[in-house]
């Protein structure tokens, strides 16, 4: 099946400039539903031969027992907007600051990511949102064409349903873009992740540096704007979903109503369900449940949310996203081996599930004929190292 949307819209300038032959012996080879010590030959940017054994080929590079898995599939990083706004109301050059975001998600074993941006701007109150998706997006394609990258960018669009103008920035937007996600945001205080005012409270205090008078009007103008937009921007976004060819995901479902109108509206998978409840639906509804690597690290949500570890001892975790915390990917991927004892069905998690939940068929997965983006991942107690990573093929860290 392929995908829905445009994987190949921008053919990257290094796949014209195949490397050599590479093959990765004598490893623990993390293959979809088992571990075998053998080796892997990735030509022509594809992996062509998978072999089980310790013999180490002429030329092959010695693991020396250390794990291969696949590169990390990664798919809701705020990472790209930290580095454009390095602080509050700091516009970084744009350009660095991509370079540098693709540089250090390289550097932690992610080899494909769908950059978060949000669309839908607030013009009104001291936290305000401008539109910046369009001007980005553009300035990805850009670099991406010009062979700066390292690793495979597509776009994830966070639809946020509590602003003024989302169906305008959405219609911005076309085939070329390689939109792959479009997520349903809707941060209206007082409901799923923000049910707790006081830890929005909290939360915009830091960011924006609000007093409590300007927290008042912030929630005020927030409930207003949801009042008067959210029905038919959830409806428009969902349209335009569609005609991206994107993937729809849902994001903070509380209730199993919520996540009743999720199915109801085509969603894939569920980003950060708030509740084991919603989580259960989800299973019931055939929605994959994606949850943030930082909460399962860290034991628990910062906005006090049902906990990853326990989604993940009641079988109701199927993606983990790396979040706010690039390097939190591949450390979640050994913490759910340890919960579960099955270290393919963890890597997965990060590798085959996240593809497949947006339809990318031609990775995430140690099998011949599949992209050869791996990694080299050393386990020091319970640490995992990350001792190389190579991109179809060609070496990127």
């Amino acid at each position: 099946m392929n995908s829905p949307f445009p994987t190949s819209s921008l053919p990257h300038p290094r796949d014209r400039d195949v490397a050599s032959p590479l093959c990765l012996a004598n490893a623990q080879l993390v293959l979809a539903d088992q571990v075998i010590q053998g080796a892997v030959t990735i030509q022509n940017g594809t992996i062509a031969e998978i072999t089980e054994g310790d013999h180490i080929p002429t030329g092959a590079i010695d693991c020396a027992h250390d794990f291969v898995i696949p590169g990390l599939v990664e798919l809701h990083t705020d990472n790209v907007e930290r580095h454009i706004e390095p602080r509050p109301e700091v516009d970084w050059p744009h350009l660095p600051a991509l370079i540098a975001h693709d540089a250090e998600l390289a550097s932690t074993g992610i080899t494909t990511v769908f950059d978060a941006l949000r669309v839908g701007s607030i013009h009104s109150g001291k936290s305000g949102h401008r539109d910046y998706a369009r001007k980005l997006a553009d300035e990805l394609r850009a670099a991406h064409s010009a062979d700066m990258f390292k690793i495979s960018h597509f776009l994830h669009l966070r639809a946020e349903i509590c602003s003024e103008t989302l169906l305008e920035e959405l219609a911005a937007f076309g085939q070329s873009d390689r939109v792959g996600i479009v997520s349903l945001m809707d941060h209206t205080p007082g409901q799923r992740q923000f049910r707790d005012l006081s830890a929005l409270k909290t939360y915009v205090a830091k960011k924006r540096g609000m007093n409590d008078a300007e927290f008042e009007a912030h929630v005020e103008n927030l409930l207003a704007l949801q009042k008067r937009f959210g029905a038919e921007h959830e409806t428009g976004a969902v349209r335009e979903a569609a005609r991206l060819g994107a993937v729809l995901a849902s994001h903070d479902d509380t209730t199993a109503d919520h996540v009743a109108t999720s199915s109801a509206n085509g969603v894939g998978f569920a980003e950060f369900p708030t509740t084991i409840e919603a989580a259960q639906a989800c299973r019931t509804h055939g929605i994959s449940v994606m949850m943030g690597a930082p909460n399962l690290i860290r034991g628990g949500s910062h906005s006090g949310n049902v906990a990853a570890q326990k989604l993940a001892k009641a079988d109701l975790l199927d993606i983990v996203s790396s979040d706010y915390v690039p390097s939190a990917l591949l450390l979640s991927a050994f913490r759910l081996a340890d919960i579960w004892g099955d270290l393919p069905r963890a890597i997965a998690t990060v590798t085959r599930n996240p593809a497949q939940a947006v339809q990318l068929h031609d990775r995430g997965t140690l099998k011949t004929g599949l992209r050869g983006d791996v990694l080299r991942v050393r386990k020091i107690d319970q640490t995992p190292l990350l001792c190389g990573v190579w991109s179809q093929g060609h070496k990127i860290a």
